[in-house]
C-alpha cells in the first residue's frame, strides 16, 4: 500500500509542483500589485506643513544687524569666520554675510544665495543677492509644526541625489553592505552579521537587508514568526525585481523610523534631521549623520534626549567603522569622537506648538479648502506667524500672570493676547492660555469680556470725523450727570478719581480716559452714530445702544479689539486679521492666497487726529509708564478697566505691530487691577524684547498745526495765553482771533443739544 502511494505521488509531483508554481505565482501578482499600489500612488501621508511668515528684508528700511542675527539664530544658522555654505553667517563691521538656503515660498522655489546687508545709521542700506544689488530679499520662512493625522506618522520627504553622500556610506556599511549586490534577500550577510556581533560581544551590525527592513515597514508587523519572515522575503524579491536600488534606497531614507514626537512617529531622516539638529540634511556634520544612522538600531533605547551617554556611544561605533572601512584621516575621525552632541531645544518642534494660533489656522483652513482630503494631502500652509514674536508673547503672558498672581494672591488670572502686522492685517502672534501649550479654550478668540475704555476712541473718533463741529481743542463738560438706563433706573457715571473739572478738552478726555466727559461726547453724537462708528472700526455684531456702550458695556473677544484697533492704527483702513497668507499642494501648485487689501472704513485726517491722542495717552494719560521705561521712543494706545476691576485690557502699537492684552479670571471676579496696573506692564515686558520702531504717520493733506483757547475752543493766533497747539484740519476752522479780541464763547454746534435731544424742549 505504501508503495503504491509513494509512486502514485511521484507520477504526480510534477502536478503538485505545478499547482504549487501556480499558487505561488498567483500570491507574488498579489503582491506586486500590492507593493505597485503603495510605491506608485500616495507611497507616504505627508501631512500639512505649516510655515511661518517669511522675514523680508528692503532696502531703506530701520533695521539693526542684531535684529537679523536674532532671525538667522531662529533659523539655525551658524556662526563662522568665513561663509562657504548654506546654513552660515558672519558679521563683519557693518556688514552681515549669510549663505541662504535653498528656500520655499508660496510663489515657488528660490535656489541657495549668497547675501551681503550693509547698515549705515541705523537703516539697511545695502542688499548684495549673489553679488548684485536688490531692493528686497527674504529669509526662507520658518517650518512651524505639521497637522498629522490619525495614522500618527509625521515625515518630510527627500529625494535620493539630496541625501550627502556620507550618510548614504554610512547607512550601508552599518545597515547593509551588499545592498547594491544582493536581490532583496542576503544569506550571507545574516551569517557575516553574526560573526561580527559574537566577536564584538554585542550587537553592531543587522541581518535584515534595507529591502528586508522597508518591506517591514511597508507592509508588515514586528511579530517574530516564520510566516512573517516568508512574506518578507517573498516580498524583498518583488520589490527588488519592480524597482531600481536607488528607489529602494530613496523609499528607505524616507520610511525609516527615527523616534517619536509625542504621538507622532518620526520618519525618515528629512524630518529626523529637523526634528533632532533644526536644520536639512544638507548641513548635517559628520557625527551628526553618524548619530541618526546609529539610531535605526533601537531610535528609543538610543534617543540622544533621553539617554546621551548610550547615543553617544553607538554614534561613536558608526564613526569607528568608518574610520575602519573608508579612507578617512585619522585626525578628522579624532575631531569627530571628541564633538559634543548638541540638539536643538526640545519645545522649539511640538504637536502643541502655539495651540491658540494654530485654532486660528484650522478655524481658516476649514473655509479655505472645506474638502478634508485635501487638507491631508501635503499641502503647505504659509501662515503671518513671527515665530520670534510667538516666544516672547508666550514668555511675558505666562511670566507676567505668574508674577501677578504671585504679588496680589490671584491664582485663577487668566489671559490673553494677540499681535498683528498693522499694514496687512496678518496675524504674528496670538496666546489664549496662561500656560501657553494648554490646548482648549482659546481665549484670545472665544472670550467675550466688556472692554472698559477701550470703547472711548470709537467715541472721540466719531467726534473728529466732523471737523466743523469738533477738533481736539473743543471743550466737553465734566459735570455731574444723571441719565436712565433701558430699565428705567438712574445712571451717574463718575470719573475714575471721583473728581469733576467743569471742562475738559476734547483732547485731555481721550488722553486721561475721562469717563463724564466721554459720556456726555457720546450722547451728544447720538449713540447710534458712535455704534455706526464702532462697525465701520471692525466689529461684526449688534452694538447695544444704550448709555453706558459709551464707557465698554460691549464684550469682545481680544481678537475683535485688535480687530477694531487694527483700523484705527492702519489709518483708518480695515483689513480682516488673518492667520493664513497662502496655501499650495504637493505639487508647488497655488491653492489659495490672501488678497484683501484695505478698504477705507474712517477719514484719514480724524484717524490721524485720534492718532495723536493716543500718542498723548502714552507720554501724559492713563499708560504715562510707557514714556518713562521708553522716553524715545513713541507709541500710542488705550488701557481698559472695567467694573469692579474684573478685566485689564491695553491694546497699544508701533510703527509696525499692534497689541492687545486682556487680564480676568474665567469667572468674572474683581482682580484688583486696572489696565494701567494689569495688561500695560505686560506690554511693556514685550516691547522690551521685541524690538519696536517709534510712531510715525504721513501728515495727511488738510492737516495743519493750529492754536485753540483752551476755555472756549475757539482758534487763535499763536502765542495767545491759556491757548494749546495741536493738529487740526485747518480748512474746516474760521479765521483765528488775535489774543485781545479772542471770543470766550463755546459756539453752537447743533441746532439741539444731546439733554435736548433726550428730553425735548427748545
Amino acid at each position: 500500500m505504501r508503495a503504491r502511494i509513494w509512486i502514485w505521488s511521484w507520477r504526480n509531483s510534477w502536478k503538485f509542483l505545478l499547482v504549487g508554481l501556480l499558487c505561488l505565482s498567483a500570491y507574488g501578482l498579489y503582491l506586486d500589485a500590492r507593493i505597485k499600489a503603495r510605491f506608485e500612488g500616495n507611497t507616504w501621508q505627508v501631512p500639512a506643513q505649516i510655515y511661518a511668515r517669511p522675514y523680508t528684508l528692503s532696502r531703506g528700511q530701520q533695521l539693526s544687524i542684531s535684529e537679523v542675527v536674532e532671525e538667522l539664530k531662529w533659523l539655525s544658522y551658524r556662526p563662522v569666520a568665513q561663509v562657504k555654505s548654506s546654513g552660515q553667517y558672519a558679521v563683519d563691521g557693518n556688514k552681515l554675510h549669510f549663505y541662504r538656503r535653498e528656500a520655499l515660498f508660496a510663489e515657488g522655489e528660490e535656489s541657495a544665495a549668497m547675501t551681503r546687508l550693509t547698515f549705515a545709521n541705523g537703516e539697511l542700506s545695502d542688499i548684495r543677492f549673489n553679488g548684485r544689488a536688490v531692493e528686497q530679499v527674504s529669509l526662507e520662512p520658518y517650518l512651524v509644526t505639521r497637522f498629522t493625522n490619525s495614522s500618527g506618522e509625521d515625515r518630510m520627504l527627500v529625494q535620493l541625489e539630496d541625501v550627502p553622500q556620507e550618510l548614504i556610506s554610512m547607512l550601508l556599511l552599518v545597515e547593509d553592505r551588499d545592498f547594491y549586490q544582493h536581490q532583496g534577500i542576503a544569506p550571507l550577510a545574516i551569517l557575516r552579521a553574526l560573526m561580527a556581533n559574537i566577536s564584538a560581544g554585542r550587537a553592531v551590525q543587522g541581518g535584515s537587508t534595507l529591502t528586508q527592513q522597508l518591506i517591514k515597514n511597508l507592509f508588515l508587523t514586528n511579530e517574530k514568526t516564520l510566516l512573517r519572515k516568508a512574506n518578507e522575503a517573498l516580498m524583498s524579491l518583488v520589490i527588488e525585481l519592480r524597482y531600481s536600488k536607488d528607489e529602494i534606497l530613496e523609499a528607505y531614507l524616507n520610511e525609516v523610523f527615527l523616534g517619536q514626537n509625542g504621538l507622532n512617529g518620526v520618519h525618515g531622516f528629512g524630518l529626523a534631521s529637523y526634528f533632532y539638529f533644526d536644520r536639512p540634511l544638507n548641513e548635517l556634520s559628520v557625527p551628526e549623520m553618524a548619530l541618526l544612522v546609529g539610531m535605526i538600531k533601537g531610535p528609543s533605547y538610543y534617543n540622544p534626549r533621553r539617554n546621551q551617554e548610550r547615543a553617544l556611544e553607538r554614534r561613536n561605533l558608526v564613526l569607528r567603522l568608518m574610520f575602519e572601512e573608508q579612507d578617512v584621516a585619522p585626525q578628522h575621525y579624532q575631531a569627530w569622537l571628541k564633538t559634543p552632541i548638541t540638539l536643538r531645544q526640545q519645545g522649539k518642534y511640538n504637536r502643541s506648538t502655539h495651540p491658540a494660533f494654530m485654532d486660528k489656522v484650522r478655524e481658516e483652513l476649514q473655509r479655505i479648502l472645506p474638502d478634508a482630503s485635501l487638507q491631508e494631502a501635503g499641502i503647505k500652509i504659509f501662515t503671518t506667524l513671527d515665530p520670534l514674536a510667538q516666544r516672547k508673547a508666550e514668555a511675558v503672558l505666562s511670566k507676567g500672570i505668574a508674577r501677578i498672581s504671585e504679588q496680589r494672591q490671584l491664582p485663577d488670572l487668566q489671559g490673553a493676547m494677540v499681535v498683528t502686522d498693522i499694514a496687512s492685517g496678518g496675524i504674528r502672534a496670538m496666546v489664549g492660555d496662561k500656560n501657553t501649550h494648554y490646548q482648549g479654550f482659546n481665549r484670545a478668540v472665544d472670550a467675550r469680556r466688556p472692554i472698559g475704555s477701550l470703547i472711548k476712541p470709537a467715541v472721540y473718533l466719531t467726534a473728529l470725523e466732523q471737523p466743523f463741529y469738533y477738533h481736539l481743542g473743543t471743550p466737553i463738560a465734566d459735570m455731574p450727570i444723571e441719565l436712565k438706563s433701558s430699565e428705567g433706573k438712574l445712571w451717574a457715571p463718575q470719573n475714575a478719581d471721583q473728581t469733576f473739572r467743569g471742562q475738559v478738552s476734547l483732547l485731555q478726555g481721550l488722553s486721561e480716559s475721562l469717563n463724564v466727559p466721554t459720556v456726555t461726547l457720546g450722547m451728544e453724537l447720538g449713540l447710534d452714530a458712535v455704534a455706526d462708528t464702532i462697525k465701520r472700526l471692525g466689529v461684526h455684531q449688534d452694538v447695544p445702544l444704550y448709555p453706558a456702550m459709551t464707557l465698554g458695556a460691549l464684550s469682545l473677544s481680544p481678537l475683535q479689539v485688535n480687530q477694531l484697533y487694527q483700523t484705527i492704527a492702519n489709518e483708518g483702513g480695515y483689513i480682516p486679521l488673518h492667520s493664513i497668507s497662502a496655501v499650495v499642494d504637493n505639487d508647488g501648485k497655488l491653492l489659495w492666497q490672501h488678497r484683501q487689501s484695505a478698504r477705507q472704513r474712517a477719514d484719514r485726517k480724524a484717524v490721524y487726529l485720534l492718532n495723536y491722542a493716543l500718542n498723548r495717552v502714552t507720554r501724559e494719560g492713563t499708560a504715562k509708564a510707557l514714556k518713562q521705561r521708553f522716553p524715545q521712543l513713541h507709541l500710542a494706545g488705550k488701557t481698559g478697566t472695567t467694573n469692579d476691576y474684573r478685566d485689564s485690557w491695553y491694546s497699544g502699537f508701533d510703527r509696525h505691530h499692534l497689541s492687545t492684552i486682556w487680564l480676568g479670571t474665567d469667572d468674572n471676579q474683581n482682580t484688583g487691577l486696572a489696565g494701567a496696573s494689569g495688561a500695560l506692564p505686560l506690554y511693556m515686558d514685550y516691547l522690551q524684547q521685541s524690538h519696536p520702531k517709534s510712531l510715525s504717520r504721513p501728515f495727511p493733506q488738510g492737516l495743519g498745526i493750529a492754536h485753540f483757547d483752551l476755555d472756549s475752543g475757539t482758534p487763535v493766533q499763536p502765542g495767545c495765553a491759556g491757548s494749546i497747539s495741536v493738529p487740526a484740519v485747518t480748512d474746516a476752522l474760521p479765521a483765528p482771533a488775535d489774543c485781545l479780541s479772542a471770543e470766550r464763547e463755546k459756539p453752537g454746534k447743533k441746532e439741539k443739544s444731546w439733554w435736548q435731544k433726550l428730553f425735548g424742549g427748545e
